[in-house]
């Protein structure tokens, strides 16, 4: 196995994107990677979804990921980093991979193409050209409620054969694939659930970890789960997520990451909630639950 495929399980944070007055708030940013180096985190994911990667421009998503590695070293921390890359237009992304062939990077996460909607030929040759293209390996991105399409699973096999294709962030939205995916896949190929609601429910069927939003918040419970259940202690891991259960769910009541990043506001991690259009900052009623939400916790832990 590579060194990035050995790394890909347990728990991965797909760091939110911090922002200033329309700007990259790389103060914030800063005190983010310090803060969760120190964290149970397994590995980081950068300018993907979580991130807002879609609204960043190339010297902004070139800048996040030097002062990401930065304060990693400053830290004497080995998480792993991989950067998001999503895009419908197969050659534009082979550029990228280009491009960014010298960042300070383990690997990249790369999605379906979006809203063209492609045969099962048609993503088994893309992600063919991308995994020839690639300076470092794959993990591939299968969420058909935002791309319009599904990997099915003869596609993944196929793909997992690729000596450049390392795993797969599933938001495939079924429970029956994915297990049967978990079931046939190859010796190596890691699957790892992007469904925060879903996190113990994946982890229970097999999953290799998880890339969660949430776990921003109540990070050591989170990682609690996993390391439980790998542990054989099911009953003890179904407490602790019972502690954050409700986290997944409350975070994504309005479009993600605004909710988070409104938390992580309040908490004193980011100087701003603001988010790039078009997502919007959270509303008032969604502020008031998260504030009695971080009260109640505040006066359970003291």
């Amino acid at each position: 196995m590579t060194g990035l495929q050995e790394q890909l399980h347990g728990l991965w944070l797909p760091l939110v994107t911090p922002f200033r007055d329309g700007a990259l708030d790389e103060r914030s940013l800063r005190r983010l990677t310090r803060h969760y180096s120190g964290q149970a985190v397994d590995g980081f994911i950068l300018g993907a979804t979580s991130g807002e990667g879609m609204t960043l421009r190339d010297a902004e998503l070139e800048r996040l990921v030097a002062i990401v590695r930065d304060e990693l070293a400053t830290a004497h921390s080995k998480i792993p980093v991989c950067l998001g890359l999503s895009g419908a237009d197969t050659s534009r992304l082979k550029e990228r991979l280009d491009e960014t062939a010298d960042w300070p990077i383990d690997g990249y996460l790369i999605a379906s193409p979006y809203y063209v909607r492609p045969s099962q030929r048609g993503l088994l040759a893309h992600f063919e050209a991308l995994a020839d293209q690639a300076a470092w390996p794959l993990a591939l991105y299968n969420i058909p409620y935002r791309t319009s399409v599904n990997v099915t699973n003869q596609t993944l096999l196929r793909l997992a054969g690729h000596p450049n294709i390392i795993g797969l962030k599933d938001c495939g939205a079924s429970r029956e694939q994915s297990i049967a995916l978990l079931r046939d896949r190859p010796a190596g190929f890691r699957v790892l659930t992007g469904e925060d609601a879903n996190y113990f429910e994946a982890l229970s069927d097999g999953a290799d970890g998880g890339i969660v939003l949430s776990a921003h918040l109540e990070t050591a419970t989170f990682a609690a789960v996993h390391a439980e259940l790998k542990r054989g202690n099911h009953d003890a891991a179904l407490a602790r997520w019972q502690e954050v259960a409700d986290l997944t769910r409350l975070l994504f009541t309005e479009p993600s990451p605004a909710p988070a990043k409104y938390w992580l506001w309040r908490a004193g991690l980011i100087d701003s909630p603001e988010v790039r259009l078009p997502m919007v900052e959270i509303g008032s009623e969604l502020a008031i639950q998260i504030d009695r939400e971080i009260e109640r916790r505040m006066q359970v832990a003291a």
